[in-house]
């Protein structure tokens, strides 16, 4: 396990003014409805990626430069996903519809004086000049009347470059997105057309009539619960040996239990001590399910849409914190399996019932995992990226994602960002110390 503090590299930037890029041919003007996952309250906000590429002499044949060649495969792989280049309006009941006006997606070209090398041999989150790497243009982010997607890419002196995306959530989750990426490569790389055609049909996770709410949801349900205020961020590598010394604690018929499980355990177990939570206060993490799997028949190959919902483990903190590890390793597998079609489509119907609510975060540990969201097999031309995923914790001091990485010795991994108080934060750490090398103890 290797707990690193954020890199304290700083460059310059250089930044061309942002722009609008457009769909290539004419695509059609018409009005198209989210889904009832799409837009509720919890998904209206943005979410960023990065990746970084190295300038490869045995891919690249020809000098080639990536802005250009980026531009002009966004441009293309738009008039097949043309909705990304409308703009978000409210209909009737607050319900969210693309104008599909083609004005485009905002991108911007940049310069950094800086080399891929200068970040290090290992990249994860959080990355040093973000802010830099992905430009906040003003009155650009919000939910309504703006652009779908900003994209930077940034050249490197080293002949590298840096491609970020932010994307409003409301449109496409983790999948759908890399899928748009894919394509876009696939352009980049000299194709027509995207191998996998994009599919909108967002009817398809419309609530039914009558509504009806058939399974328990507690990742909508309020509790009075401890508030954290992040500061400090650490960047966790869990290993095979980490993995296998949390494993050996596991009882007989939970020593095949998924490394996910596993690690999230660990984590709110370890998180909720270090937040001192009191006793007899409910905690509970939210996992991220993609749900593309649950549908029978099956979603067709291509939506892009939302299809993540939320299975929720809850226990109070003293029930967490003094049993043993595998006792919240039964929870999580409980939770997961809870998440079905009927449980999908019952959330659906939630949102419609209770007019859309927001997922609630205080008191909640939300967890995503990454690791087969092929963030890093987007090919523009110049390879894999070095490092390809997300830019940072989607909500500061309540979510983490995992992420997959190798360490300073080059042995695959996990990577966790996770930022807590500065004295949780200490806490933290030294109660996963405790864990990984002691065994767990009992607190509270």
């Amino acid at each position: 396990m290797a707990l690193a503090p954020p890199t304290s590299l700083v460059f310059k930037v250089q930044r061309c003014k942002p722009e609008l890029v457009a769909p290539a041919n004419p695509t059609p003007y018409e009005f198209k409805q989210l889904s009832d996952i799409d837009d509720q309250k919890g998904l209206r906000f943005q979410i960023s990626t990065i990746h970084f590429y190295k300038h490869d002499f045995s891919i690249l044949k020809e000098i080639r430069d990536p802005v250009k060649v980026i531009r002009e495969a966004l441009a293309q792989t738009l008039v097949f996903y043309y909705p990304f280049a409308g703009r978000l309006r409210k209909g009737p009941g607050r319900k969210l519809v693309v104008e599909c006006t083609g004005e485009g997606v905002m991108f911007i070209e940049a310069n950094a004086d800086i080399t891929l090398e200068q970040f290090g041999d290992v990249l994860h989150p959080p990355f040093p000049c973000l802010e830099e790497l992905l430009f906040d243009v003003p009155n650009s982010g919000g939910i309504l009347h703006c652009p779908l997607l900003l994209i930077q890419v940034t050249r490197l002196k080293c002949g590298g470059f840096i491609f970020a995306v932010r994307l409003n959530h409301t449109m496409s989750d983790a999948v759908g997105l890399v899928q748009f990426m894919m394509a876009m490569g696939e352009m980049a790389c000299g194709a027509c057309a995207p191998s996998i055609l994009p599919v909108w049909q967002r009817h398809l996770l419309q609530a039914r009539n009558p509504t009806q709410v058939t399974c328990t949801h507690h990742e909508y349900v309020d509790m009075a619960s401890t508030v954290v205020v992040p500061i400090p961020h650490r960047t966790i590598f869990f290993g095979s040996t980490e993995v296998s010394a949390l494993r050996r604690f596991m009882p007989h018929h939970l020593k095949q239990c998924s490394t996910f499980e596993l690690l999230t355990a660990c984590l709110w177990r370890c998180r909720t001590i270090a937040l001192q939570t009191n006793p007899q206060e409910e905690v509970r993490v939210l996992c991220a399910v993609n749900a593309r799997d649950k549908f029978k028949p099956p979603l067709p190959n291509g939506y892009y849409g939302n299809v993540c919902a939320f299975g929720v483990a809850l226990t109070t903190a003293q029930k967490l914190c003094k049993n043993p590890l595998g006792y919240a390793v039964e929870l999580l597998k409980k939770a997961k399996n809870n998440v079905t079609e009927e449980y999908l489509r019952s959330v659906i119907d939630l949102m419609i019932i209770k007019g859309r609510p927001h997922f609630y975060v205080v008191g909640s540990y939300l967890v995503s995992d990454v690791t087969r969201t092929r963030f890093g097999e987007v090919d523009f031309g110049w390879g894999k990226p070095f490092y390809g995923g997300p830019a940072g914790e989607a909500i500061p001091g309540v979510s983490s994602f995992y992420i997959p990485s190798k360490n300073s010795k080059g042995e695959n991994g996990i990577v966790v960002p996770i930022s807590l108080p500065v004295q949780a934060m200490e806490r933290f750490e030294n109660q996963l110390d405790i864990l990984l090398v002691e065994g767990p103890t009992s607190h509270l």
